[in-house]
């Protein structure tokens, strides 16, 4: 009698365990991906998706963030991260989803001499770059931590190769840069960041500098490569970043900029 109440309750055990397991495989995670509407971040959605995992999208766009979510099927968000308590919104459409990759693929290109720049250009570069970057990451560190996660930021060649008239986007990204690695330590061993730093890419936020072919071509000259970047250049290695193949990288600001970063 002993003998059988013993293997009932092995046996029990290994069914409540075998049905956690099953729990566990039919948990839908998502990749968050702030930004999505750009040429990075749109890029980065279908490939993650065409890989057959699920994004919840995040624009300030209505009409370019639905069609995206439609065309891939997925969740989304309408909101600015300039905005108040933007996160919050982010969170209340994600409801119990769970998430195990966060994007921040924002960004911006304010160029002036630093004899025209107030103190308002800085103030709303950071915000927009640095700022609400780790209120997005604050939001999410919880679930990122119950869930292994990862983050990717973006920050630009300008930080390691000085450029004239970047004083405004060079600081702020070099802020991004800080918080990455910063982020990489306090979070390590359950959450991993790591930052993306592209050369000039072809995207809505660089259409106005590149509208002159002259001097798109020219540019694109500087780079060893010989090009610009495209948005999939990027999105390649940020996809990567989000994925278990890259479970022993944490802490790295990684270059994707045709060279012009370290090659004369």
């Amino acid at each position: 009698m002993f003998q059988n109440t013993c293997f009932i309750k092995i046996l029990h055990a290994s069914l409540f365990a075998f049905k956690n397991q099953l729990i566990m495989i039919f948990i839908i995670m998502k990749k968050v991906i702030i930004g999505a509407t750009g040429a990075i971040g749109s890029s980065l959605a279908k490939k993650i998706v065409e890989s057959g995992d699920k994004v919840h999208l995040v624009g300030r766009d209505e009409a370019s963030v639905s069609s995206l979510a439609q065309e891939l099927d997925s969740s989304f968000t309408v909101c600015d991260v300039l905005e108040e308590n933007f996160a919050s919104k982010i969170l209340n459409d994600l409801g119990d989803t769970q998430i195990n990759g966060l994007a921040f693929c924002v960004g911006s290109i304010d160029l002036k001499p630093l004899k025209l720049v107030k103190k308002s250009d800085f103030m709303q570069s950071f915000n927009l770059n640095l700022i609400s970057a780790a209120e997005t990451i604050k939001a999410f560190t919880d679930n990122l931590k119950k869930n292994k996660g990862s983050v990717v930021l973006f920050s630009t060649v300008a930080v390691k190769q000085g450029f004239p008239n970047h004083a405004i986007v060079s600081s702020a990204k070099g802020a991004i840069e800080g918080l990455a690695v910063s982020l990489a330590a306090e979070f390590a061993p359950n959450i991993r960041v790591n930052c993306i730093a592209p050369s000039l890419t072809n995207s809505k936020i660089s259409s106005n500098l590149l509208k002159n072919e002259k001097i798109a071509e020219s540019i694109a000259k500087m780079h060893p490569l010989k090009r610009l970047g495209e948005g999939s250049d990027s999105s390649s290695l940020a996809k990567f970043l989000l994925s278990e193949e890259s479970s022993w990288i944490t802490g790295q600001i990684i270059g994707v900029d045709g060279g012009r970063s370290s090659v004369a």
